[in-house]
């Protein structure tokens, strides 16, 4: 494994004008690639379509739904007892159910909008990615890079070998590189 620079591109023009600079920078054609990422949710890891299993960070939405219908419940309850007198008995019944709904629709949608550390996720568009082998070799794809018109560099782990990043996954979560590096 090796370290790998990589900047995402809006256009393909960009792309090939950035590795023309990463070659008269020094780094050699093999160890240069670019390729489109696909937007997240589209890399068609399962037969069905998408990414993943289940979505990250809605495994806690069935408990923020329990103690919603709970709240909700009883505030609708309370609000169709108080109508009683226009509703009839069965007011209180249906404010209790609408209000377990509506709570049980609150509460799913607060645990899965809680602050939660969910990774960065990588912006789909042409990545230039290239292999460096040092400090020095890293600075200059960096900059190189960045002069190119490159956003979102990152810093990964991989290999890359006759230009082609032969482990990349679409689905790791992306080491964005510092502005001051």
């Amino acid at each position: 494994m090796t370290t790998i620079i990589a900047g995402r591109f809006a256009q393909q023009d960009a792309v090939q004008h950035a590795i023309a600079a990463l070659e008269q920078a020094g780094a050699p054609p093999a160890q240069i690639t670019s390729f489109y990422v696909n937007p997240a949710g589209q890399h068609d890891q399962y037969p069905v379509g998408g990414d993943r299993d289940e979505s990250p960070g809605a495994e806690d939405v069935d408990k923020g739904s329990v103690a919603g219908m709970g709240v909700g419940g009883a505030a609708g309850a309370a609000a169709g007892a108080a109508t009683a007198p226009a509703t009839g008995p069965l007011g209180a019944v249906a404010g209790a159910l609408v209000g377990a709904h509506i709570g049980s629709l609150i509460g799913s949608l607060s645990q899965t909008e809680e602050d939660k550390d969910i990774p960065p996720v990588r912006q789909s568009g042409m990545l230039v990615a290239v292999s460096v082998t040092d400090a020095e070799e890293e600075r200059r794809a960096i900059e190189t890079l960045r002069a190119a018109g490159g956003t979102c560099l990152e810093r990964a782990q991989g290999q890359i070998v006759d230009g082609d990043w032969i482990d990349f996954d679409p689905l790791s979560s992306p080491d964005f590189v510092s502005a001051s590096k």
